[in-house]
């Protein structure tokens, strides 16, 4: 039995990841900046914090006596909100710094930093159905501005205390993670909750007609929560300091998603577009060559099986209206 922290424990995968590590049989430190009642998963026999982890005293108590560090913690959402927050995406930054020189002076074993495939060089993301982008594709750097950056630099920093002070680091660029127990609602849901929500609303208000932005050609890969938690717990486990992708290579456009998610509810609407909303990069996928070769690790998860089961919990959580607070209007 090991000791974890996890930090962005409240959030939507760290959640989800301090309950496996739990059935594992794990010790678990929690810690996110949202009180304890807005957590999506909060389990009372762990140690929880509700704290700001961009303070370095709080990344000295989180993480004294813990063996092993998962940094899952950032300010972010969507698109819509990535685009109109870069100076608050932008201090993430301190979280991950603290957190590694806490990890220092802790004696932590092994550090792990959430990363995103927003890092990669926009220029090569201009068009629709890409080639996956394989993990040199983030040099020379042109990530996305604001939450692109801050993950990249971050990366370099754990390569960096990596080589002076000899703490073991792991990076993972995670690919559009979707599943239950996440928002879908208030800005800061991605497109899969959002899609969903969208069509379970006009379902249930027998409309026909749902908004979606942009001209929904723009294209993503999409992991489902189970497989992104498979592929983080292998990195962890693995010897390689330098940053792989844990992704889909599922490439879909909007469209085309929205035709499944219309499948799944047994529903056809009409599409408004929305041309002036943020629309992030023409395209994006994964390419998984470098994990499958090094760590022997690939996506079990077909996306329509991932949003089946996506759909029934958001449609379950709307009709309840017994969590609108935590889920549908979520803070980071």
């Amino acid at each position: 039995m090991s000791k974890f922290l996890i930090s962005g424990a409240g959030g939507f995968i760290g959640g989800h990841l301090a309950k496996s590590l739990m059935d594992e049989g794990h010790q678990v430190v929690c810690a996110d900046v949202k009180p304890l009642h807005l957590w999506f998963q909060l389990f009372e026999d762990n140690k929880n914090y509700s704290m700001d982890l961009k303070e370095y005293e709080n990344c000295l108590t989180a993480s004294k006596g813990v063996d092993y560090i998962y940094n899952m913690a950032c300010n972010m959402g969507g698109m819509g909100f990535i685009e109109n927050n870069k100076a608050e995406c932008m201090l993430s930054v301190l979280i991950n710094t603290n957190l590694l020189r806490a990890s220092i002076v802790n004696n932590v074993e092994k550090y792990f930093f959430s990363s995103s495939a927003c890092v990669y060089n926009g220029s090569k993301q201009n068009e629709t159905f890409i080639s996956g982008l394989k993990e040199s594709d983030a040099y020379p750097a042109e990530p996305e501005d604001g939450y692109g950056w801050e993950k990249l630099f971050s990366e370099r920093m754990c390569r960096h205390f990596t080589e002076d002070f000899k703490l073991q680091t792991r990076v993972a660029r995670y690919h559009n993670v979707y599943g239950p127990l996440g928002t879908y609602d208030g800005g800061r849901e991605k497109a899969p909750a959002a899609l969903c929500r969208k069509i379970i609303e006009a379902k249930l208000n027998s409309q026909n007609k749902i908004q979606v932005w942009g001209d929904g050609e723009q294209t993503r890969s999409f992991m489902f929560i189970d497989d992104c938690l498979a592929g983080t717990k292998t990195l962890f486990s693995k010897e390689h300091t330098e940053p792989f992708n844990i992704g889909s290579e599922e490439q879909v456009s909007i469209n085309q998603m929205i035709e499944i998610i219309q499948e799944i509810a047994n529903i056809k609407i009409e599409k408004e577009y929305q041309l002036d909303k943020p629309l992030g990069v023409r395209g994006r996928s994964s390419n998984n060559d470098l994990v499958r070769e090094k760590l022997n690790w690939d996506i079990q998860i077909k996306l329509k099986d991932g949003l089946e089961k996506t759909y029934k919990w958001i449609y379950d959580e709307i009709t309840s209206g017994k969590n609108n607070d935590k889920f549908s209007k979520s803070s980071y």
